[in-house]
């Protein structure tokens, strides 16, 4: 077996910040209960909630039309896992049921809470 030495140092305090909160983020990212989320699901979740942040939630018709983020099958899978995982729910409107908008669980929004929490830690740490 090979052992590769780097010879580089980091110089740069951005560097050594940004590296340090890859580190804590990778922690954090675990959900609470060992389960884990793979970076496709990740990447919808984000999406998802970004929306409701903005006041204009997601259709389920919606998400599934990301093509950027996989085929509406694929999509149709992700959801359905991030629904299993309590990441996701859906919310029809009275009256109209043809529709589902994709809300964020009180799981998901602690979940970006650590996210906050490690972005800002890492952030304090940064030399001035």
């Amino acid at each position: 077996m090979v052992k590769i030495v780097s010879m580089i140092t980091i110089k740069s305090p951005f560097t050594s910040a940004y590296l340090r909160f890859l580190q804590l983020a990778k922690v954090v990212q675990a959900l609470p209960d060992g389960q884990a989320m793979d970076a496709n699901e990740e990447a919808l979740l984000q999406a998802v909630v970004l929306r409701w942040y903005e006041f204009k939630p997601m259709t389920v018709r919606e998400a599934i039309a990301l093509a950027e983020l996989g085929s509406p099958a694929t999509l149709h899978k992700r959801i359905s896992r991030l629904r299993e995982k309590d990441m996701l729910s859906t919310l029809s409107l009275e009256g109209d049921r043809r529709a589902k908008f994709l809300i964020p669980t009180q799981r998901t929004l602690d979940y970006f809470e650590h996210l906050g929490q490690t972005m800002q830690q890492a952030e304090q740490n940064l030399p001035t």
